[in-house]
């Protein structure tokens, strides 16, 4: 596969992807994972502002139910997250020719980047930024999560969907179904940062609408390695569409510190 094919076939499966900004071989690469809605996209512009203001390349791919990728086999599995840290991104990244870079995702997206940071070993990776992670369920979001049910069967949320998912119905259940099944109350991921060996950067909105700072303050409390923190006034679940100025500048600030330390560590050695 080329850097700038638009769809990637991962395991038999194609994925619909994305790109902005130099290629593997000439910059560090910054690979978006999306939300649980969300697809490449509807990143809209923020791939190639991310890209002009780290000077990074940017990767972002549409998981297999999402965008124009792939439908898939429903019920998702209740570890639907895991799987696809475990069992899908590590291909996307040989396929894309990832050499060095970091891992960057939204809400379920930034689940996924925890739990690869966490479980797999991957010397290429060099930090996560984690939007509004998920690492264990919570009254509110799983309110929230109960309205959009009522809004996609009342509202023209599925049509607004369809615009972007090729199929609207697999995206959503796929999601939706998931996070108010009775047994994923119990679903919990907050392990996975114990493991943590990288640098992250996790931001969130203060006023997030699907979880509250005490997803931030678990990784705050449990990660072994540096963790800086930006909270962002009147900002709800996604914080790179409310304050994609903001966003910009504490994750340009963030690469290029581990690049200052990168280069620092290079040449002692």
């Amino acid at each position: 596969m080329a850097w700038g094919d638009p769809t990637i076939s991962v395991r038999g499966v194609s994925l619909e992807t994305r790109y902005a900004g130099p290629s593997p071989s000439e910059a560090p690469t910054l690979v978006l994972l999306h939300e649980g809605l969300g697809s490449a996209g509807l990143w809209r512009d923020f791939p190639e502002r991310l890209s002009k203001a780290t000077g990074f390349g940017v990767a972002a791919y549409s998981r297999a139910g999402y965008g124009q990728s792939d439908p898939v086999s429903l019920p998702r599995p209740l570890d639907y997250m895991t799987r696809e840290a475990t069992q899908v991104l590590p291909h996307f990244l040989d396929a894309i020719g990832f050499k060095r870079g970091l891992l960057m995702g939204h809400s379920d997206g930034a689940t996924i980047a925890a739990i690869y940071a966490g479980s797999i070993e991957d010397f290429r990776v060099r930090g996560t930024i984690l939007m509004a992670p998920h690492f264990f369920t919570e009254e509110l979001g799983l309110t929230e999560i109960a309205r959009a049910r009522q809004a996609y069967a009342t509202t023209d949320l599925r049509a607004r969907m369809a615009k972007h998912h090729r199929d609207p119905d697999n995206a959503f259940r796929g999601w939706n179904d998931a996070w108010l099944d009775p047994g994923f109350r119990s679903w919990n991921v907050g392990d996975v940062i114990d493991y943590f060996r990288l640098p992250t950067l996790a931001i969130q909105g203060r006023q997030d609408q699907y979880g509250t700072l005490a997803q931030i303050a678990e990784v705050e409390t449990r990660s072994y390695a540096p963790v800086e923190v930006a909270v962002l006034e009147d900002c709800r679940h996604a914080p790179h569409q409310d304050k994609p100025e903001e966003v910009l500048e504490v994750v340009a600030s963030f690469c290029a510190r581990l690049e200052r330390i990168e280069a620092a560590e290079v040449s002692l050695g």
